[in-house]
C-alpha cells in the first residue's frame, strides 16, 4: 500500500481536493488496497481550511516516508505565497527529482513556479497569477490541467479536470471508467 499525502495547512481550499480524497476513500472502503490517503502537515498541529474546517494532520511532514508517497498533493491556499511552505516544496522537489509524482493545483502552483519545481515539465500555473519570469516558464501552457510524466498542474478552477488527472496517474481506473467518473459530473442533466 503506498501513501497518497494531502499536505494540508491553514487556508488550504476544501474543494480542490474534495473529488480525489473522496475517490480514494470509497475505493478503500470497496476493497482496493493500492492507496492509503494520508493528511500530512509541516507540524501535527490543526489546520483551519478557507471554509472554515480544523483539519487534524495525521502526521508531520517529517514522519512522512518519502519510498512510500504514491503522490504529494498540494491544494491551493491563501498562504502559498507568504506561508511557511519550504518543507513540502523540497520534498516536491526530492519527488520531482525521482521521478515520483506531485499534484498541485492553484496557490500550490504559483509557488511551485518560483521554488524552480515546474522546470523540466508542461505544466499551467494558475490563472490569476503574474508570474512571466519563473525557472521553466517556457514550459508553461495555458489550459486549465497539464499531465506532464509525473507533475500534474491545474488552475483553482479546474478541481474536476485536476482529479481526472490526477487519477490517470495513480491509474485508478482504465480511461473509459474516469472518463465516466467525471462526465457524470460535468454533464447536467435535463430539469423537465
Amino acid at each position: 500500500m503506498a501513501d497518497v499525502v494531502l499536505y494540508a495547512f491553514d487556508t488550504m481550499a476544501d474543494w480542490e481536493y474534495a473529488y480525489i480524497t473522496t475517490v480514494l476513500q470509497m475505493q478503500a472502503r470497496g476493497g482496493d488496497d493500492r492507496y492509503r490517503l494520508v493528511v500530512a502537515g509541516a507540524t501535527g498541529e490543526p489546520v483551519t481550511t478557507l471554509g472554515g474546517l480544523r483539519v487534524l494532520p495525521e502526521r508531520a511532514l517529517t514522519e512522512v516516508a518519502k519510498d512510500d508517497i504514491a503522490l504529494l498533493l498540494l491544494p491551493g491556499g491563501n498562504t502559498w505565497l507568504d506561508g511557511p511552505h519550504q518543507q513540502v516544496l523540497d520534498l516536491a522537489r526530492r519527488l520531482l527529482d525521482a521521478g515520483r509524482p506531485v499534484a498541485g493545483i492553484c496557490g500550490a502552483t504559483r509557488a511551485m513556479a518560483r521554488a524552480g519545481l515546474l522546470e523540466r515539465h508542461a505544466h499551467v500555473v494558475d490563472a490569476d497569477a503574474d508570474e512571466p519570469d519563473y525557472p521553466g516558464s517556457a514550459s508553461r501552457v495555458h489550459a486549465s490541467v497539464a499531465h506532464d510524466g509525473p507533475l500534474v498542474t491545474a488552475i483553482g478552477e479546474a478541481p474536476l479536470e485536476f482529479s481526472r488527472a490526477v487519477f490517470t496517474l495513480l491509474d485508478l481506473d482504465d480511461a473509459a471508467g474516469i472518463d465516466a467518473w467525471y462526465a457524470s459530473f460535468k454533464s447536467v442533466p435535463d430539469a423537465r
